[in-house]
């Protein structure tokens, strides 16, 4: 079925069409809580429930040699804030079965002979037994195991055959190696891009599905006025929630904000676009609200979890899957707020992921634009 369209633009009939998106938004329940409670939830389910900081390990004892030594080397453990040493333990059995039954993660055994040998300068063997179900725990607990037997070693006067060389390390823009701190800024890009691709995704199917879109199209109301009026609204929401999640994300999870929050807005308002534009393009395509809700899901949170470096580093990514990558819009934003947030670089540093953003926007902008004046010619 053709409909007739008169005239250019029309600034009015835009605003009217604004207007009429708004009042369905704050009259549907649904629709404020999506926009405006959802990201600031997943932003603190998701900012509390992931993190990568390993502390409080618990940790047996296997003390075989009972001497100042090695009570010095366990109380080093206990002291270091990684480990709670949840008990000693007399025999191999016993170590077994704090292992076993997820008493204890790891537990270090000293063996008999070891003052001695700590006394004398002498190489000394000592064992810690993992509970290698949880492989990233157990890495991370035999990291800080490592560092405090060599302190502890050098603390001895033992010495290293590594020779002479003083290695002092230094972390720049991460210096306590907060995991909250770069998993915040791409929290905050995920949420964004499924929160805008959802709002989007229903806002024409809904229309079909009640009946309304015919009584639109009968309107002198042209295609381009009816796609921006339903996108602007849910532009402005999605900003004020890019402002409500930094707000969170500094205020409350203490993560710094060290560029500009102008350049912020600006490349916030580009990926919004973008993902704006998409969830109008499922939107136009599925006439379903159930179907189009599905596929901006599947579509956006799928890839933005898994293929945009927020958790997984891309350059460990098998070769084809890494080219897949450089279609997810959320790669590209992910590392922007990154930088913004902890390193604060001039946005000409990050000039490749802003026109890969400029790209990704134009792209389904252009795209659902065509499909949109094509369904309702």
């Amino acid at each position: 079925m053709k409909y007739g369209r008169k005239g250019r633009v029309s600034p009015r009939r835009l605003t009217a069409v604004i207007k009429k998106e708004f009042i369905h938004i704050f009259r549907d329940t649904r629709s404020l809580a999506m926009a405006f409670l959802m990201p600031v939830i997943l932003l603190f389910i998701f900012g509390y429930g992931i993190t990568l900081d390993i502390k409080s390990i618990n940790m047996g004892v296997y003390d075989l040699d009972k001497t100042a030594e090695s009570r010095g080397l366990v109380e080093r453990f206990r002291a270091s804030g990684y480990f709670d040493i949840v008990g000693t333990v007399e025999s191999t059995k016993e170590t077994d079965r704090l292992i076993d039954r997820n008493i204890a993660h790891m537990v270090l055994v000293v063996p008999e002979g070891f003052g001695g040998s700590v006394k004398r300068g002498e190489p000394v063997d000592i064992q810690a037994v993992y509970d290698g179900s949880d492989a990233n725990t157990t890495s991370i607990a035999m990291g800080y195991t490592e560092a405090i037997t060599s302190r502890y070693s050098q603390s001895k006067g033992a010495k290293d055959p590594s020779g002479q060389i003083d290695l002092r390390l230094r972390v720049w823009y991460n210096p306590e190696l907060k995991s909250r701190w770069f998993i915040i800024p791409g929290l905050i890009a995920i949420i964004m891009g499924v929160i805008s691709a959802l709002l989007t995704s229903l806002t024409v199917s809904r229309e079909w599905e009640q009946g309304t879109m015919e009584q639109l199209l009968s309107t002198p109301i042209h295609p381009v006025e009816l796609f921006l009026g339903k996108i602007t609204p849910y532009f402005l929401i999605g900003m004020i929630d890019v402002l409500i999640s930094v707000a969170v994300g500094v205020w409350i999870f203490g993560v710094p904000l060290r560029g500009s929050f102008l350049f912020l807005l600006v490349v916030s308002s580009l990926f919004l676009v973008g993902g704006l534009s998409l969830g109008i393009l499922i939107s136009t395509a599925a006439k379903s609200q159930l179907v189009a809700s599905q596929a901006a899901f599947v579509l956006t949170l799928l890839p933005a979890f898994m293929l945009s470096g927020f958790l997984y580093s891309i350059e460990n990514m098998p070769v084809f899957i890494q080219k897949i990558t450089y279609a997810v819009q959320s790669r590209y934003f992910v590392t922007i707020l990154k930088d913004i947030f902890l390193k604060g670089n001039h946005p000409l540093v990050l000039i490749k992921e802003i026109l890969f953003l400029c790209a990704f926007a134009a792209i389904v902008l252009t795209a659902a634009i065509k499909k949109f004046k094509k369904n309702m010619g």
